[in-house]
């Protein structure tokens, strides 16, 4: 039920003529699609800058690595979820993965291609923050992109960070951010800006003016702006055509194969609602920083069933707001697991 060949490149066109910035071919693991290097050569050929993010097996080797580069890629992205062999591998569930990760970024660097990491932080690696932060820090990368999960798939509710914890990692990436040669992002941690733009305050009414990092590595993608979310500024398709807010958000909006991506993208009603910000309930409705934050639909849909629910995992409370009675009770949490 795959998208073909022929599809997979009508779906390159019309991301081209929508002038995306971004597009990524993610998996399972693309490296066993037969027609991943033509894909690649194809969008290069229209315009479309193309990021991969293989899985650490066997199949990722330093001649997939130069093939990649020759097709047209513009950015490797690779997951790192623990300092150690040990760590990443019990978090992977596969032995190796480690090491081929590392073999990976250095055979990337040796054809010149661009190297995004993204780490996973969880319970299960959360002990390892500044060991991982340090190991990032010397990996010669464009971007590290930290990811704080939502709870579907093989990731449980036991797994999660709670809100505090959140703030930790918030706190811990800003102080490298300063320093580093690469830039870095959060992903399903939207309130991260919310956190950034309080800290920069901070600073300015401090008398402290910081400025970018020097020497930061060139990348050849960019960074998305401000206010990105599911459905905003990003969206995701499955295998068989089928287009979601995000890949952990399991609400899906129409398919590829019925109607085109911009109809899509502009029209779904499932998008709108999720572009619109007055739809956000709880605390996240009554924050001043919901234009540029919105909250994480996905944490909230697999913690309660509602994409427009408060984000979960979030200690701030916006000024003036006094949170319902009814919402003082324990509630009983719905994670979805497998979505």
């Amino acid at each position: 039920m795959e998208l073909t060949t022929d599809e997979g490149k009508g779906l390159i066109d019309q991301i081209a003529a929508m002038n995306v910035p971004v597009f990524v071919l993610a998996g399972g693991d693309p490296i066993k699609r037969q027609d991943l290097f033509e894909l690649i050569a194809h969008a290069r050929k229209v315009g479309v800058r193309i990021s991969l993010t293989p899985s650490a097996t066997p199949l990722l080797t330093r001649v997939i690595v130069f093939r990649l580069k020759e097709a047209g890629l513009a950015r490797l992205a690779v997951s790192l979820d623990g300092a150690s062999a040990a760590t990443h591998d019990r978090f992977r569930g596969m032995a190796g993965s480690f090491a081929r990760t590392l073999n990976a970024i250095s055979w990337a660097n040796e054809a010149g291609l661009p190297v995004q990491i993204n780490t996973t932080f969880s319970r299960r690696n959360i002990a390892e923050m500044d060991e991982i932060a340090a190991l990032v820090e010397s990996l010669p990368i464009t971007l590290w992109s930290v990811f704080l999960l939502v709870p579907t798939g093989r990731g449980k509710l036991d797994h999660l960070l709670n809100a505090d914890e959140f703030e930790q990692v918030f706190a811990r990436i800003y102080r490298l951010s300063k320093t580093a040669k690469f830039d870095i992002k959060t992903t399903e941690a939207q309130h991260y800006r919310r956190y950034l733009l309080q800290q920069q305050v901070a600073e300015r009414k401090a008398g402290v003016l910081a400025g970018p990092a020097p020497g930061k590595m060139a990348d050849t993608i960019g960074r998305a702006p401000r206010g990105l979310n599911d459905g905003k500024g990003f969206i995701f398709i499955s295998h068989t055509g089928e287009v979601f807010p995000s890949g952990f958000l399991p609400l899906t909006a129409a398919s590829i194969r019925r109607q085109s991506l911009r109809d899509i993208y502009r029209e779904s009603p499932l998008f709108m609602r999720l572009r619109d910000t007055s739809m956000l309930e709880g605390k996240c409705g009554a924050c001043e920083f919901k234009e540029i934050c919105g909250g994480s639909p996905a944490r909230a849909y697999a913690l309660t069933g509602n994409a427009c629910a408060e984000e979960p995992c979030c200690s701030y409370i916006p000024r003036g707001y006094a949170r319902p009675a009814a919402l003082n009770r324990p509630a009983t949490l719905h994670v979805l697991q497998g979505a």
